[in-house]
């Protein structure tokens, strides 16, 4: 199995300002420790025992002891009001995703509110201020003091948010080629993925080539082609193919492994036209789909912030994703027939689809043949276009996300909450009726109005809070960051005479 997602381990140490009683804040990280055990297991967190953090010598102890103890998080828990220089220093000097949180007061427990009370919501001000003067990230969630279940809980909502701003500190995405021809909507510049601390490296399709004919005859290849015979089944509707997709397939992983250098992580912004068929002799869809639903995503189109996108969504959702064209309206008499009335209040310009040639994993599909690509078949030969995946995408939750950087290189995304509906497309390719509240309004006043390319990233559920704070934590600026606005939230670029 290939592990292309961080696991994450939190460090939690507690702070505690000198004047007021140190076992205040020992008995309430004891507290915190005992309920996130208790509700979630011990397997990701890791209690620092070695001190309470009171001064700058406390804070390079604890800093030693959770890197010793492998913690790649850290949690700074205010037991009471809390140092606000050795906390802030704490942060700085920990190289990796951190968050800070703090205790409610409680009569019942630890001396009451004469000798208990530790004041630790007005150390989180002092405390993110000291954040800012420092110029450091660190997340707070949305209301960060509470008891010590409530505190389990905010730190269990950190895990998926500090994993995803961790890979991408260890990320390499490959590429292959130049944009295609008339896609200048997928170029975008790079100097962000080295803000992120995103290596890159670019490649020609030459390399490609010139690495796949090198595979030729490898003796692993009837197995990979056994396998994906196994997963298509019935839908093996192209066999022919099958060894030269094994081939290919082969060729990433292997140039995966060769590349990677001293990143933990991959994901790869592949070529698929317009030579690449005529050259290659079949189309890279689903070879692209089973590296995503092992973890690696790939994109279509040499899409290097789709890649990203998809790398994101992958690690917060600890799930498959795909990337789609945001792509055709849906008909009136399918809407009529199969969508009013019957799958919520949705009227049609909430509703789209989303579509890709065949590059959504078999996992992520009702049903799946492998065929050859319609639109390129138009104008070449059916048997250089097989090796696309198609089928109906899974009905259910989704959130559709995209981040991206623009022409003068700054750093914008949106995020949109909705589901794929059980209605059949009718269509080709791997596609999927969605729906998404206010789509129409979005549509015009997030995408259009923002300049987003066609390419969105899917994951499968609703993750509109977590990628909101990774993109917040990545440093988008707020007002960056698109959603579908509720009905009666007008956008500032709507006309209000709509």
């Amino acid at each position: 199995m290939i592990n292309n997602k961080p696991k994450i381990k939190i460090g939690i140490v507690a702070v505690s300002r000198d004047c007021f009683p140190e076992s205040l804040a020992v008995n309430r990280r004891k507290a915190l420790v005992a309920a996130y055990t208790k509700k979630y297991g011990a397997d990701d967190i890791y209690e620092c025992p070695i001190c309470i953090v009171e001064s700058e010598i406390h804070m390079v102890q604890a800093l030693e002891d959770i890197k010793k103890n492998g913690c790649n998080a850290l949690c700074v828990y205010l037991g009471n009001f809390g140092p606000e220089i050795a906390e802030t220093l704490l942060a700085k000097h920990f190289e990796g995703p951190k968050m800070f949180c703090a205790a409610a007061e409680e009569t019942s427990k630890n001396g009451g509110l004469i000798q208990g009370r530790g004041d630790a919501y007005c150390g989180m001000l002092n405390a993110s201020y000291n954040l800012k003067l420092r110029n450091i990230k660190a997340y707070i969630p949305e209301y960060p003091v509470g008891t010590a279940e409530q505190c389990a809980d905010m730190i269990k909502e950190f895990a998926p948010i500090a994993k995803a701003v961790y890979a991408l500190n260890h990320l390499k995405i490959i590429s292959f080629g130049p944009r295609p021809l008339n896609f200048l909507a997928c170029n975008a510049p790079i100097k962000q993925l080295y803000n992120l601390g995103v290596e890159i490296e670019e490649n020609s399709e030459l390399d490609l080539f010139e690495s796949f004919n090198k595979h030729a005859g490898d003796a692993r290849i009837k197995d990979v082609a056994a396998d994906m015979a196994k997963e298509l089944g019935a839908g093996n509707k192209k066999p022919e193919v099958l060894e030269k997709l094994a081939q290919y397939e082969l060729t990433l992983l292997d140039w995966v492994e060769a590349h990677r250098g001293y990143r933990e992580f991959v994901a790869i912004a592949g070529k698929c036209w317009p030579a690449f068929q005529t050259q290659f002799g079949f189309v890279p869809c689903y070879v692209n789909s089973r590296l995503t639903n092992m973890g690696i995503p790939v994109s279509c189109e040499v899409d290097i912030y789709g890649c990203l996108s998809e790398f994101i969504g992958t690690v917060v959702s600890d799930d498959t994703v795909t990337l789609l064209d945001i792509n055709n309206t849906v008909p009136q008499d399918i809407y009529d027939e199969d969508i009013k009335g019957k799958h919520g209040k949705y009227t049609i310009q909430d509703t789209f689809m989303g579509f890709h040639c065949g590059n959504t994993a078999s996992s992520k599909l009702s049903f799946c043949e492998m065929k050859y690509q319609l639109i390129m078949a138009r104008a070449l030969p059916i048997e250089v276009t097989n090796g696309t995946l198609e089928g109906d995408i899974v009905p259910g939750d989704i959130t559709f996300f995209r981040l991206q950087s623009t022409a003068d290189a700054q750093l914008r995304a949106y995020i949109a909450q909705g589901e794929v509906l059980p209605v059949a497309t009718r269509s080709f390719g791997g596609i999927g009726i969605f729906a998404i509240p206010e789509m129409g309004r979005f549509y015009r006043h997030v995408l259009i109005e923002k300049n987003f390319p066609h390419h969105g990233a899917v994951a499968f559920g609703h993750f509109g809070k977590e990628l909101y704070e990774v993109f917040k934590y990545i440093g988008v600026p707020v007002d960056e960051i698109g959603y579908n606005q509720p009905a009666g939230v007008r956008y500032p670029t709507e006309n209000p005479w709509r």
